[in-house]
Formats: structure tokens, C-alpha cells, sequence
């Protein structure tokens, strides 16, 4: 069954309102009509089986049948703070990420970075990610589709993280270090229900005074296994990682 994020203002009592592409999706590409099925998604992470009522041409309301209680959420909350990668690895990054449970993705342009963020280009660039993040999140049926937040300088980011018990990042060095704070090791210290910051370095991983700003802000650098991983690969190593240790080991 199609499923639709709704925001909160289209939504009244048992009546739901879905408009723009929602709408042509449902009426062009799914080519349904009045009395059949579909579920949409509130903000607040409910979802509800809801039957067609009414079709226009730019609107299609449902009333709603049915609450589920599924919660497809992971159980703790990370936030997944991407170095600025070149091409589309953004794309994949978020794409991935959504399905592996990411609660929130944040953009900072490296030190290293090779590309660039080109703020004249970026509400078209927001407004294509969402839209991949949108997709996404309705084919794996997530409860609430992750936050897409904006792009920031890392030191403001980490001036900003008082809400995360927990600061990790991902640091080739430790790939080699004999000693290296693992990434299983560290996840042994995050109880259900803590958010977890997880700082991603980009193509040529982090400069020197990054990693000294991170560290003197109580960040923990661990390994991401024993080889060295491309950057769009990281996050999502860390964020199957944390589904296993949370959801399969049924903490």
C-alpha cells in the first residue's frame, strides 16, 4: 500500500488533505480512485490506513480508517553530520541513509572538501534531496522521514550539539592504530533512546584542526572496521552497524 507524508496543517481530525505532487502521484502516476487505500504519515510519526473520499485535480482527501502501531524507527537517534563530498554521493547518502534509519543529516564544507557548496544553487539542491529523502523514507516505511538540516560550518555544529549524549567520528588513523576505539566498543556506552552525533570526514578524510576541535569537544574518534572506506560508504557502515547492535542483537 502507497504510502504519503503528510505535513501537519493538512491534516483535520479523521480528514486528511493530500496536495501537489502527493495529489499527482495518487491520481496520475497510481491512477487510483474514490474508495481505495492508502497510508499516510503525520509529522508526529503516526500513520493511518486512509480511504479516498474525494478527487479533484489538485486535491485528493481521505478519511482516516485505521491507526497503525508499527514503529519502524531505530531506537536510538543519529544524526549524521556529512563532510562535503564531490558529484552525487550526497544523493546516495541520503537515499541509503533513510533506509538504514537516520534520524537527521547535516552538510559541512571540509577542510578537505574538493567540492564546493554553491549557495546559489542550493535551494534547488534542498529541495532535490528532500525529495530523495521523501521517496525514500515512503519505500521503506519509515514512521517519520529524517530532517534534513542545514548546511553549517563544523565548528558551529559542535557549539551546537549540547542535545547529543554522544559525539563519534570516523577517523582513517584509527584504522591503522593497534589500540583503536572501535566502533562496537563504543556503542557499548549509548543506551536506547540517546542521540548519537556521527561526524563523517569527506574524499581526503580530516584536516589536522579538525580533528583537534572535535576531540577538544569531547569527541570520540572511532574505527570503521579494518579497511579504509570511501566517504559515502562511512555513514552507512556506521548507521547498518547501530540497526544491528540496537535492533537484531534485540538490546
Amino acid at each position: 500500500m502507497q504510502r504519503y507524508y503528510v505535513p501537519d496543517h493538512n491534516w483535520f481530525e479523521s480528514e486528511v488533505s493530500l496536495t501537489n505532487e502527493d495529489a499527482h502521484h495518487i491520481i496520475r502516476v497510481m491512477r487510483q480512485q474514490v474508495g481505495d487505500q492508502l497510508i499516510c504519515n503525520h509529522p508526529n510519526g503516526q500513520a493511518a490506513i486512509c480511504t479516498i473520499s474525494e478527487i479533484d485535480d489538485k486535491k485528493v482527501i481521505v478519511q482516516v480508517d485505521e491507526w497503525l502501531e508499527a514503529d519502524n524507527e531505530l531506537p536510538i537517534n543519529i544524526t549524521i553530520v556529512q563532510g562535503l563530498p564531490k558529484g552525487n554521493k550526497l544523493e546516495m547518502i541520503f537515499q541509503k541513509g533513510t533506509e538504514l534509519g537516520a534520524t537527521a543529516f547535516q552538510i559541512f564544507e571540509a577542510d578537505r572538501s574538493i567540492a564546493k557548496w554553491d549557495t546559489k544553487k542550493a535551494d534547488s539542491r534542498y529541495k532535490r534531496y528532500h525529495k530523495i529523502i521523501k521517496e525514500a523514507s515512503e519505500q521503506c516505511h519509515r514512521n517519520k522521514m529524517p530532517e534534513l538540516k542545514q548546511v553549517d560550518s563544523l565548528q558551529n555544529i559542535i557549539a551546537s550539539s549540547q542535545g547529543y549524549k554522544h559525539i563519534l567520528f570516523g577517523y582513517e588513523e584509527e584504522v591503522n592504530n593497534k589500540e583503536a576505539h572501535t566502533l562496537g566498543k563504543a556503542l557499548q556506552q549509548v543506551n536506547l533512546g540517546e542521540n548519537i552525533l556521527m561526524v563523517i570526514g569527506p574524499e581526503d578524510d580530516f584536516s589536522k584542526e579538525e580533528v583537534e576541535l572535535l576531540k577538544a569537544n569531547q569527541a570520540t574518534s572511532v574505527r570503521l572496521g579494518k579497511r579504509i572506506l570511501r566517504t559515502e560508504t562511512a555513514a552507512l557502515y556506521a548507521l547498518a552497524s547501530l540497526s544491528y547492535h540496537f535492533e537484531e542483537m534485540e538490546r
